[in-house]
């Protein structure tokens, strides 16, 4: 039971797929009344803002669901059963950009739509990079482009809509405040 007095009572499962699990939820809430909610079940995801001195390296890639190319920090799902959320990281800088980390930094943990979804994510900030061979996954990654955008014009790129992407806009804005904190190149 929540503090709050809410508890979960079952779920049935209405559909399972290669990444989510979509389940129909029973719940009793403090004054004992019964309710619904639709779940989805999301095995969770890490993603990382890698930055090259004054540089932060962004993905942009097709995300089906929106059908449009979006402007994004690397990022995954965690889909490998027991694997360290730095070592998922780690992974997918490599995936995507070609770069392996010499440093990585947890920024944030975060729900990304608790409101009916339990996706935990995990917002790394990846600094001394060293250049390694892609190993682009799926049919998007295969098509993605990389670009570098300097680390000072992020809020311009989000005031114009160019950036979007909730965990990178929450990523790249924490990224700039640690840097700030810490003095390091990227920071200004």
């Amino acid at each position: 039971m929540s503090p709050s007095g809410f508890r979960k009572l079952g779920e049935r499962v209405a559909f399972r797929g290669s990444l989510i699990t979509v389940a129909e939820a029973t719940f009793e809430g403090p004054d004992g009344a019964t309710f619904e909610r639709d779940v989805v079940h999301h095995p969770g995801a890490v993603s990382v803002v890698p930055v090259d001195g004054e540089d932060v390296i962004l993905v942009r890639q097709y995300r089906a669901a929106v059908e449009r190319d979006m402007l994004e920090i690397p990022a995954g799902k965690r889909d490998v059963e027991g694997e360290a959320i730095e070592v998922t990281a780690a992974r997918e800088l490599e995936e995507e950009i070609g770069m392996r980390p010499g440093r990585l930094q947890l920024l944030a943990q975060l729900y990304n739509s608790p409101g009916f979804c339990d996706e935990h994510s995990f917002v790394f900030l990846a600094t001394d990079l060293t250049p390694c061979a892609i190993s682009a996954q799926g049919e998007e990654e295969q098509h993605m482009t990389i670009e570098r955008h300097r680390l000072s014009d992020v809020p311009a790129l989000i005031a114009a809509g160019e950036l979007v992407d909730a965990k990178s806009i929450i990523g790249l804005c924490l990224a700039r405040d640690a840097l700030q904190r810490t003095n390091l190149p990227g920071s200004t």
